[in-house]
């Protein structure tokens, strides 16, 4: 499945912009894109509209279908989400996971001692 890939995206609109000599501000009053917007597509905190898009990769010349990447569905670890997670996010899973099983373990301790408790009395 073919994906945008706002890295891919953020890089290109840097470096062509950069090369071509062009401000922030100045790729702005070409396309028509506040320019806090296109810092943010930069920094890939920003996706932009199919017209931006459009209006982005005529100023600097590049080809949309360029920003596309195959992306492999790895269906082996799934968050609600619906998408595949990163490494980062599968190490946070994997870590409330152990302190939800060491949680469990602690109330089941619990509910022991205190049955044993009840009885003993």
């Amino acid at each position: 499945m073919k994906r945008l890939s706002t890295k891919k995206l953020a890089e290109t609109v840097k470096t062509k912009r950069e090369g071509k000599g062009l401000t922030q501000e100045d790729l702005s009053n070409l396309t028509g894109i506040n320019r806090v917007m296109i810092g943010r597509i930069e920094r890939e905190d920003f996706t932009p509209s199919i017209h931006q898009f459009e209006a982005l990769a005529n100023a600097l010349e590049f080809n949309i279908t360029d920003m596309f990447i195959d992306k492999r569905e790895n269906n082996s670890f799934i968050a609600l989400r619906s998408e595949v997670l990163s490494e980062g996010e599968k190490e946070g899973v994997d870590r409330l996971f152990t302190m939800m099983l060491a949680l469990r373990q602690q109330i089941l301790l619990r509910r022991k001692f205190e049955n044993e408790t009840r009885n003993n009395v």
